[in-house]
């Protein structure tokens, strides 16, 4: 920092926060540091006593902290997001359209490790509404060594630190299977609740069909949905490990690359996931009939994001995994799904 008087001080910025207060009125920063001071700033500055300002002395390889703050946002940004206002060394990062968010957890906890810089995310993999905010970027002093800034965008060169990957419409055909509901002893519930999910997105059903526990008719019925066109297809009912339970089977004898029939999240553990070339066919367990919010939840944002799941993806769920079904249901602003 370097003393100078107000009234020399046009160009130069404030190396902490100006006080303004008005007795009864207001006691507040009339300027924060890191402002730049203009032509009408000096007499703002005389009337709250400044006759002599502590301004920023510019030294060779050191950087403000808006300029490292715009280092970070260049490191973060990506198509779909926009940035804030610099301010305080800090911007933040902006969804300009619904989608889901990915974030390199790695490369965020290398950048993160190094000194006096920040970037904060909301959890990756989850959607983001248009106008969220998904990430802030801070630097901690007001001046920075540049080198740390070079480091942080040396480890993040070629790679993508976060993104949104916008949903896509999709055709999708839901297959509900159980002698009792085929045979009408007890009603479709199934059905609605599926439907009720896919309206958060945008989706196209190409209809429903209830069948018995046959596995040649259930297998028939996936393929058919397939070639009408169907971007993915969702089977309810016969999931579980019973002899009687065929739906696994069936989805098998499709042909369909089995990804994981099991996954570590309570309620969701008989989900099975698979794909017909790049159709996924997904299996739900009983459980999304009730739950407020169960695996469905984790994996259709996904979905409808054109991700294809792995094996080891699913694996990582279990940490995070357990629904503590609260009495109030506040996902995704909880820890279900969050490792």
């Amino acid at each position: 920092m370097k003393k100078i008087k107000t009234e020399d001080a046009v160009g130069s910025i404030l190396c902490h926060d100006m006080t303004q207060i008005i007795p009864g009125v207001k006691k507040d920063a009339v300027f924060r540091k890191g402002h730049v001071v203009t032509e009408e700033d000096i007499p703002v500055l005389l009337s709250i006593g400044k006759e002599h300002l502590y301004v920023w002395e510019k030294q060779e390889g050191m950087l403000h902290e808006n300029e490292a703050a715009q280092i970070l946002y260049e490191i973060c940004e990506n198509e779909h997001m926009s940035p804030t206002e610099v301010k305080e060394g800090k911007i933040e990062l902006i969804a300009e359209v619904r989608g889901l968010l990915k974030i390199d957890k790695e490369l965020l906890n290398e950048i993160n490790a190094i000194e006096d810089l920040m970037i904060a995310t909301r959890h990756g993999d989850f959607t983001v509404e248009k106008g969220d905010k998904v990430a802030g970027t801070r630097v901690i002093p007001l001046v920075i060594d540049k080198a740390r800034m070079d480091r942080a965008r040396e480890a993040a060169s070629g790679r993508r630190l976060m993104y949104i990957k916008p949903f896509l419409r999709k055709k999708v055909g839901i297959v509900t299977t159980g002698n009792e509901v085929y045979s009408g002893l007890i009603k479709d519930a199934f059905g609605p609740v599926i439907k009720n999910k896919l309206a958060e997105f945008d989706t196209e059903v190409l209809g429903q069909v209830i069948l018995g526990d046959d596995p040649a008719k259930i297998t028939r019925a996936i393929l058919d949905f397939i070639e009408k066109g169907a971007d993915l297809v969702i089977c309810t009912g016969g999931m579980s490990v019973d002899p009687d339970d065929t739906t696994p089977s069936a989805i098998i004898n499709t042909g369909a690359e089995i990804i994981s029939y099991g996954a570590p999240v309570l309620p969701g553990a008989m989900l099975l996931v698979s794909y017909y070339n790049e159709v996924p066919i997904v299996g739900l367990p009983g459980c999304v009939m009730y739950g407020k919010r169960t695996v469905f939840d984790l994996i259709l944002p996904r979905i409808m994001a054109d991700e294809k799941i792995t094996k080891e993806e699913l694996a990582k769920l279990g940490h995070g995994g357990l629904c503590l079904n609260c009495e109030l249901c506040n996902f995704p602003v909880c820890g279900f799904g969050k490792a």
